[in-house]
């Protein structure tokens, strides 16, 4: 019995594998196989570095694929050196007069390697955007750094010499440390708050706009000893106005006239979700599929230490459980209501990454604790993919683990590929790696979705590019070819533009997903397929500059390709 038992079970999981083979395989069947993973967990982590030299406090994703990353200048050497015998005179830092080591480096995604960049000025705790050009403009810090401008252009083939940091001092009226940049239409940035800075400014300078203005809601949401309103959430809203979250509660504010438009109700539980309480927040997709009608804007903040949770650790040693809960709220509605939700996994210092096809993924951070210096433990380890078209209850997902705790100071940022770039972790004061918790982090990983399973190749569109990159227009109607080896869905493609966002500090700025209208879309070949989009109308619902474009099909997304609005 015992042998034809054996039997029986070998020939099961031989017919189970051969119908499974066949279901993969048999492209004319309609199956959206890539929104359950085998298993109820997705995603695969690899190691690009066991040391990048930095670790990876702020992260920027450029138009030719490359990274720019940084840490800080005024706590010692780091551990990789400036190229040319390059050394900086640091007046900030008492036990290094002298730095030769790099505080910032370019992360080539192609050839996965490490350049050095030269920073003077102290970049801790900043901010960015990419300018329309593509540049990374970079504001504030600490120090000598906290009114400096900084601006990187993306080159190819420049040697180290040409290729690197620019910096204009006193470009800044008032200090930046905290702060949070956007984009707006006309292409300046605004920079908003930053520690005992309740007002705004914008970059580049113009005849009519060269100053600071008061921005009273800073001071209202700011809580003595604590603060809880640093890196406020910023989004562009449809209509041009900023949505601007600090604390626990939002304004729609109109930055041209100094005028708040619209006071949100506070969010549920009145926890506050930035830092040091350490939420994270995005704009969900902008659909602008259904043309005729207004689109519709919806915010999702997740995560944080409940009140009192500084203070606890910072002065007593005691790390409270982190907040297990999302707040979500359409903010164009006219009388708009928040909707909670609730994560499989509590979380603070947590990231939330956009991805191509629209989901959003949770990444990093602690279950207890809060942001700032040995203010967390218990590392979250399980990413986490959330859904927002799915019915509530039913839109959270727990991913595979990484290794790797990512505590106070991680950063996450979206590749052209679809891939996650995952770095830093560094909760002291100076570089420590022995005899603590969390050892200062030097290793960059990548985190794979489970879209990019080799199981789901035959869904997978390919663009066909004949360029590396295109400049589209505003309201344009522009064809888009691909191929895909299997049977399409029709009714399962879509085309997503996606900004590449300033990540630091649990929130990734300037991020933002559009699903572009589409129409007549055809085959124009055994495999081959074309696509007409008509892109964004106007520069409220996408600010100029460079954006990865995607095809995606029954949730598997293509690798992007990049394309300039203007």
């Amino acid at each position: 019995m015992k042998g034809t038992s054996s039997s029986n079970n070998i020939l099961f999981f031989i017919v189970r594998n051969i119908f499974l083979l066949l279901l993969l395989t048999c492209h004319g069947a309609n199956f959206s196989l890539a929104a359950a993973p085998v298993g109820g967990r997705g995603g695969k982590w690899d190691l690009l570095s066991s040391n990048i030299g930095i670790t990876a406090m702020h992260m920027q994703l450029l138009n030719n694929d490359r990274v720019v990353i940084y840490d800080r200048t005024d706590f010692g050497a780091s551990n990789i050196s400036l190229p040319y015998g390059k050394c900086r005179y640091d007046q900030n830092d008492t036990s290094l007069k002298v730095d030769c080591s790099a505080h910032s480096v370019e992360y080539d995604v192609a050839s996965n390697t490490i350049r050095p960049l030269m920073v003077q000025t102290d970049v801790w705790c900043s901010s960015g955007s990419i300018s329309p050009d593509g540049s990374l403009v970079q504001t504030g810090g600490f120090n000598d750094g906290e009114k400096v401008v900084r601006v990187f252009k993306p080159c190819n083939g420049a040697t180290s010499a040409i290729c690197d940091w620019q910096e204009i001092p006193g470009a800044l009226i008032q200090r930046r440390w905290y702060a949070t940049n956007h984009i707006l239409p006309d292409g300046r940035q605004i920079v908003i708050g930053g520690r005992r800075t309740f007002n705004y400014e914008f970059i580049p300078k113009t005849s009519w706009a060269h100053n600071a203005y008061s921005l009273p809601f800073l001071v209202q949401t700011h809580v003595p000893g604590v603060e809880n309103n640093l890196y406020p959430f910023v989004f562009l809203n449809v209509d041009g106005n900023l949505f601007i979250f600090a604390n626990n509660r939002a304004i729609l504010f109109d930055y041209t006239k100094n005028v708040v438009v619209k006071n949100y109700s506070e969010i549920p539980g009145g926890d506050p979700r930035n830092y040091p309480s350490t939420g994270s927040a995005v704009l969900l997709p902008l659909n602008l599929q259904a043309q005729d009608q207004e689109v519709e804007a919806e915010v999702l903040v997740c995560g944080g230490a409940p009140k009192g949770s500084f203070i606890s650790a910072q002065n007593h040693s005691t790390f409270l459980g982190a907040l297990n809960t999302c707040g979500r709220v359409r903010i164009t509605d006219p009388d708009p209501k928040w909707t909670m939700e609730t994560m499989p996994l509590a979380r603070t210092m947590g990231d939330m990454v956009t991805l191509p096809n629209g989901h959003v993924l949770i990444i990093n951070g602690a279950a207890k604790g809060t942001g700032g210096w040995e203010n967390g433990r218990d590392p979250v380890l399980e990413p986490v993919i959330y859904r927002p078209d799915n019915p509530l209850g039913s839109r959270f997902e727990v991913q595979n683990p990484s290794p790797i705790p990512r505590m106070y100071h991680s950063t996450a940022v979206l590749l052209r590929d679809g891939r996650i770039l995952v770095g830093g972790s560094n909760p002291h004061v100076y570089y420590n790696f022995t005899g603590v918790n969390f050892p200062t982090e030097l290793r960059l990983e990548a985190f794979s979705p489970s879209y990019l399973d080799s199981s789901f190749d035959y869904l997978r569109p390919q663009i066909i590019s004949r360029a590396p990159q295109y400049t589209i227009g505003y309201g344009q109607h522009v064809p888009i070819w691909f191929t895909v080896p299997g049977v399409v869905d029709t009714n399962l493609v879509k085309v997503t533009m996606v900004a590449p966002g300033f990540n630091t500090h649990s929130f990734t700025m300037n991020q933002r997903l559009l699903v572009l209208a589409s129409e007549n879309m055809r085959q124009v070949g055994i495999k081959d397929y074309q696509i007409n989009v008509v892109t964004p109308n106007n520069a409220k619902l996408a600010p100029p500059g460079y954006y990865m474009l995607f095809v995606v099909h029954q949730t598997i997304p293509s690798v992007g390709i990049w394309v300039k609005i203007q």
